[in-house]
């Protein structure tokens, strides 16, 4: 920790809560994606969910009108219960994606810091 916010790298281990069991994933920290997102069928695997709303979301591949889940997330030690969107990244090579809601709440991030 610095001046009480939570270093992280670019490459981070989180913890996701289903509602029966808790996975470690490795996910990948983006500055510029102003929400977090999950794929899908990890959420599915979890049991997240309700979805809460949809939102239209602008990506590299366009903009796409995405389902909107709460789920319970700890990194670097830290629990908190944020918003995530539901995408397909079965064909990327991390299935969680931390964007900017997450860490707008006193992360730093150290491209240096190793996972």
């Amino acid at each position: 920790m610095t001046d009480g916010k939570t270093i992280v790298g670019l490459i981070e281990h989180v913890r996701l809560v289903g509602k029966d069991n808790e996975m470690k994933v490795l996910a990948r920290i983006d500055t510029g994606a102003t929400k977090s997102s999950i794929d899908a069928k990890l959420a599915a695997e979890l049991q997240v969910g309700p979805e809460i709303r949809t939102a239209m979301v602008r990506s590299a591949h366009g903009v796409k009108r995405r389902g909107i889940v709460k789920q319970k997330v700890i990194i670097a030690g830290r629990h908190m219960n944020m918003e995530f969107t539901l995408a397909d990244r079965s064909h990327m090579k991390y299935k969680v994606l931390i964007g900017q809601n997450i860490l707008k709440r006193r992360f730093l991030i150290d491209p240096a810091k190793d996972a």
